[in-house]
């Protein structure tokens, strides 16, 4: 693995390739690479863009790479799309969706799978975007799978959250009020040529308006309950500021490129506040306390099916059950208590 970081840091695309899949594939190793990407990360902008099917979110990712790539820019680009529940692969992941950068090697693309991630953004991902930032691209570009309010999940990994709408679909607004509204930090009321944009417009604008009427958001502009599990990870993601940020609606017809300079100069009016207001810092705390939770829980995870496998299998308890000679809470004690035990242990000594 010390040979493909060296490879990746110099610069080999190839490299990179190959180290997002590791990645992605969990293979052995990809730990101490992730590790070792740690001391070369924090340069990059990371932008995340959701909202619902057919909103046009590809279309914009692709314009918005290509305007980035006009300034001089690198980027690179992860399409979540969703699990194949017989793989675990992107079920969409040959789509051509980058059709304007086709050939730039300055722009990275990658199609990941959300591997079942209820929010649309998986432990892997967040280590492909840390690939990314080691490599050297000063965009990362994370577009998620648009499944609904469960898209939460982006706030964890980018800087900046773009929720997309399209006009005329009151399922689309319905679905903001449900919870995916709180994320964003830009809206984009994406094909804004047609019919009932302005009638869209006029419907975020409300729901803003009632928003900050309410008071129900942290500094940045997000509602904690919505992606804070605990009092301790919503005092990570609000700076000690009065500073409150507006999430400004941009009007965009992506396949002709209209409004994409617009969208572009919002992301960077909000990179600006999150750095005035300390809130930048605060987002990369959450993120690593976010991680550290993760990675915990997927460990315990695989501790606890060693246990299992070692009593015998799942199938074996199960049969306890049955028979009536326990119960899955004892279960659970026993499997349980003598990890517990040696964590104490180990603790205490």
């Amino acid at each position: 693995m010390s040979d493909l970081l060296d490879r990746l840091l110099d610069g080999d695309h190839r490299a990179l390739a190959r180290a997002i899949t590791n990645i992605e594939n969990r293979t052995p190793g990809h730990r101490e690479l992730v590790s070792s990407l740690y001391d070369y990360t924090g340069d990059a902008e990371v932008i995340g863009i959701t909202g619902s099917p057919g909103a046009g979110k590809s279309t914009l990712v692709d314009k918005v790479a290509e305007h980035y790539r006009e300034q001089g820019l690198t980027v690179g680009v992860i399409a979540i799309d969703p699990s194949s529940p017989f793989t675990g692969g992107a079920v969409l992941g040959d789509r051509i969706r980058m059709a304007s950068n086709v050939g730039d090697m300055d722009v990275f693309f990658r199609s990941m799978s959300a591997r079942g991630s209820l929010g649309g953004v998986s432990i892997a991902t967040a280590d492909a975007v840390k690939a990314l930032d080691a490599f050297g691209k000063d965009r990362i570009i994370v577009e998620t799978v648009g499944a609904g309010q469960n898209e939460i999940d982006i706030v964890k990994t980018a800087d900046t959250v773009t929720v997309l709408v399209q006009p005329g679909s009151g399922d689309d607004v319905q679905m903001l009020k449900a919870g995916i509204l709180e994320i964003a930090d830009v809206f984009v009321v994406n094909k804004a040529d047609l019919d009932g944009a302005d009638r869209t417009v006029q419907e975020l604008n409300e729901m803003l308006q009632l928003r900050g009427d309410d008071g129900g958001r942290t500094a940045s502009g997000h509602h904690a309950g919505h992606h804070a599990e605990s009092a301790e990870a919503v005092a990570l993601q609000r700076p000690d500021t009065d500073a409150e940020w507006t999430p400004p609606i941009v009007e965009a017809v992506a396949t002709q490129g209209q409004g994409v300079a617009e969208y572009v100069a919002a992301l960077d009016d909000h990179r600006e506040h999150l750095e005035a207001t300390g809130e930048l810092d605060a987002k990369a705390r959450a993120r690593y306390a976010e991680e550290i939770r993760t990675l915990l829980r997927e460990d315990t995870a695989d501790l606890l099916t060693e246990e299992i496998a070692a009593r015998g299998g799942i199938e074996e308890l199960v049969a306890g059950v049955e028979t009536g000679e326990t119960d899955p809470y004892e279960i659970a004690d026993a499997v349980l208590d003598p990890i517990a035990e040696c964590a104490r242990q180990q603790r205490d000594s």
